[in-house]
């Protein structure tokens, strides 16, 4: 399927759920924009978290994703700090992020675009949870 960076243009669905090991698990349901920005894409997501047993939070993220010459596409953090990579055509899309002492894997699925989802794995001396974030127009 060739995706590129361009695809990913527009209004997007979000829903995320968080499993956290140690309690409490949390669901997040907003609207993710990807919105050209003269170098790429910039990700502004908005919505509501809800957290068992506590009253929903508002919650918002951003990030630049950027195409390479490679193809791959690069997510930094909206201060430009280096997040990850990943080919959204490769089998499996993924890596890895090193933020010391925790460490975030993540893999792509891109099977059912323009459906597609993100899955994380963060792992530290004080992390330990797995977050889906389903995307939809």
């Amino acid at each position: 399927m060739g995706l590129g960076l361009m695809d990913f243009e527009g209004v997007w669905q979000v829903v995320r759920r968080i499993e956290n090991a140690a309690g409490p698990d949390a669901r997040f349901e907003g609207v993710a924009r990807f919105e050209r920005d003269g170098a790429g894409l910039s990700y502004a997501e908005e919505g509501e978290l809800r957290l068992e047993g506590q009253a929903p939070i508002r919650g918002e993220r951003r990030y630049l994703w950027r195409e390479e010459e490679d193809g791959r596409i690069a997510v930094f953090f909206d201060d430009g700090r280096d997040f990850h990579r990943f080919d959204p055509g490769a089998e499996a899309p993924g890596d890895r992020h090193h933020c010391a002492p925790d460490v975030y894997d993540v893999t792509y699925d891109f099977s059912g675009w323009p459906e597609w989802e993100s899955r994380w794995r963060v792992t530290g001396p004080r992390k330990d949870y797995a977050m889906v974030s389903r995307y939809r127009r």
